[in-house]
C-alpha cells in the first residue's frame, strides 16, 4: 500500500489517510439477513429450473437430500446456513426490505458519502484483500479480510486493479466512490495501471514463492 500510495502521489494525486469508513462493521447483521433471504430466493428459482431427473428442485429438498446422505454431504460441515435460509419468506417481507434499507443507508449515505463529503474526496482506496490463502477442514477460511463490503452493500461502483504481489501471490487495490462515479474511478484506475503495469499472467507454481 505504501508503494501504491507513492505511485498515486507521483501521478498528482492528493491523499488523505483515514482509519476506515465510520459505519464499516455496523451493517453486518443486516447484510447476513439479506443474504439468507436472497440465497433462498435465488436457489429456489435456480433449482426449480433444473432438469426433472435431478434429485432436488428446491432448497427444502436439498436440505433433505443432504440429511439422507449425511455421511458424504455433511461429513466435514453442517448446513446451518441452508436451514436458516429455508425459514425465510419472500423478498417482499418487511424484515427483508427494512434490512436492505438500513444496510444501504449505513454503507452509502452514512458511510461512503459521508467520508467523501467530509474530506472532499474523489474516491476511496483500500487493499482489496490479502493474498490468496489455503482453506482446509480444520481452520476453514483464513483470509485477512477485505474492503469490498461498503460499496457492495451500498450498491456503489468499485474497481479493483493489480497492485503487485506477495511472494508470487497477486494482491489488488480497490477504488470505490459515490453512486454514478464510474468515470472518475476508471480514470484513476487507468492512471495507476499505466504507471505500474503490475499485472502478470497467472502461473501454476508448485508452491508459494516458486
Amino acid at each position: 500500500m505504501e508503494r501504491a500510495m507513492a505511485v498515486l502521489k507521483s501521478q498528482g494525486a492528493s491523499l488523505v489517510e483515514l482509519d476506515k469508513v465510520p459505519t464499516f462493521g455496523q451493517f453486518g447483521r443486516d447484510e447476513y439477513e439479506i443474504m439468507l433471504y436472497e440465497f433462498k430466493d435465488g436457489l429456489d428459482r435456480y433449482l426449480a429450473a433444473v432438469a426433472p431427473e435431478m434429485p432436488v428442485h428446491s432448497l427444502e429438498e436439498l436440505i433433505r437430500f443432504n440429511e439422507r446422505h449425511a455421511g458424504r454431504e455433511l461429513a466435514h460441515f453442517g448446513q446451518e446456513h441452508l436451514q436458516l435460509a429455508a425459514r425465510k419468506g419472500p423478498l417482499t417481507d418487511t424484515t427483508y426490505l427494512e434490512a436492505r434499507a438500513r444496510a444501504a443507508k449505513l454503507a452509502g449515505e452514512l458511510g461512503i458519502d459521508a467520508v467523501i463529503g467530509e474530506h472532499r474526496l474523489d474516491a476511496l482506496m483500500a487493499p482489496t484483500s490479502g493474498p490468496a490463502h489455503v482453506t482446509d477442514y480444520v481452520h476453514g477460511d483464513r483470509g485477512l479480510g477485505g474492503s469490498s463490503s461498503p460499496a457492495a452493500v451500498a450498491g456503489y461502483p468499485s474497481i479493483t486493479i493489480p497492485a503487485g504481489d506477495v511472494r508470487g501471490l497477486p494482491v489488488g487495490l480497490s477504488l470505490f466512490g459515490r453512486a454514478w462515479s464510474e468515470p472518475t474511478l476508471i480514470r484513476l484506475a487507468y492512471s495507476f495501471e499505466q504507471a505500474t503495469e503490475h499485472r502478470r499472467a497467472p502461473g501454476f507454481h508448485p508452491s508459494i514463492g516458486a
